[in-house]
């Protein structure tokens, strides 16, 4: 596997696959990767001849009181990770050839109307942050192929909106979340939880069920959508949400409407805050 850091490598290496007419797939993450991203690496290989992964902390999708500082960076033990996992190319970029000039005076990205809400309203400006930097990565890598975690939901719909909009030349592909053997979705973040912490954590996954098995059942959704939030806060959760929304725009449903929705949960557990979500159609 090579590793660039800059974009005319980075190029070089890509324009000469396709001099040979081989599809590119791409994997954008944060770095310090767990068998969640390595699944995500197995689906571009599916579907692509070469596989280009980045890791990169981005800067402008933490605001400032949250853990751009101590997000753990783990190049070493990635680049190891990545090419036991088939990846034929990892771009590291530093923060200035993202930015090259500076993060505070960066061309952004806005997509309007999904990013209102939920993530977007309890962390404002971040998906700001999310669609410049995709929105770059995508244009320095040029994939035909891009594959983002399902587990991200809101994320990856912001991702779809910029694609479409932007006429950007690439599939997005959306991949599973991948769960411990308790439910707990995988995460970066899951290596901040204390022992009691991490006993506690799969209660996000077993509520998410809870509130679809309680909106089957019939049972009104502003009401699942409250016992949830005290089903969480007597686990030891601080939850910012527990919802029922439409899985393709996150808008509220109407009443009685069961088809195509999904349940979304925010929480703080301790000082780490945790996000997951289960679509009720297998989506």
């Amino acid at each position: 596997m090579q590793t660039v850091t800059d974009a005319a490598a980075l190029r070089a290496a890509i324009r000469a696959w396709r001099s040979q007419g081989q599809a590119v797939g791409f994997v954008p993450t944060m770095g310090n990767l767990h068998d969640g991203h390595y699944s995500l690496l197995r689906i571009a290989r599916s579907r692509a001849e070469r596989v280009v992964a980045s890791v990169f902390v981005n800067p402008t999708q933490f605001g400032p009181n949250e853990d751009y500082a101590r997000y753990p960076r783990t190049l070493a033990q990635d680049q190891a990770g990545l090419a036991a996992h088939g990846c034929d190319l990892l771009f590291a970029p530093d923060v200035a050839t993202i930015y090259p000039s500076g993060p505070e005076r960066t061309v952004t990205v806005h997509v309007p109307g999904v990013t209102a809400v939920l993530e977007g309203a309890h962390r404002p400006g971040h998906f700001d942050g999310v669609a410049t930097v995709v929105t770059k990565l995508l244009n320095l890598v040029q994939p035909d192929v891009a594959v983002f975690g399902q587990k991200d939901w809101q994320q990856l719909l912001v991702v779809k909106a910029l694609v479409r909009d932007l006429a950007l030349p690439v599939q997005i592909v959306p991949g599973p979340t991948m769960r411990e053997p308790d439910g707990l979705a995988m995460s970066s973040r899951n290596q901040y939880l204390g022992a009691e912490e991490r006993a506690r954590a799969p209660a996000i996954h077993a509520t998410l069920a809870w509130m679809r098995a309680a909106l089957r059942a019939g049972h009104p959704r502003e009401v699942v959508e409250a016992a949830a939030l005290k089903r969480l806060e007597h686990a030891g959760f601080t939850p910012d949400y527990a919802v029922i929304r439409r899985a393709e725009d996150l808008a509220e449903p109407a009443a009685g409407e069961s088809a195509g929705l999904i349940a979304l949960i925010a929480a703080r557990l301790g000082a780490t805050r945790l996000i997951d979500n289960l679509p009720f159609d297998g989506l």
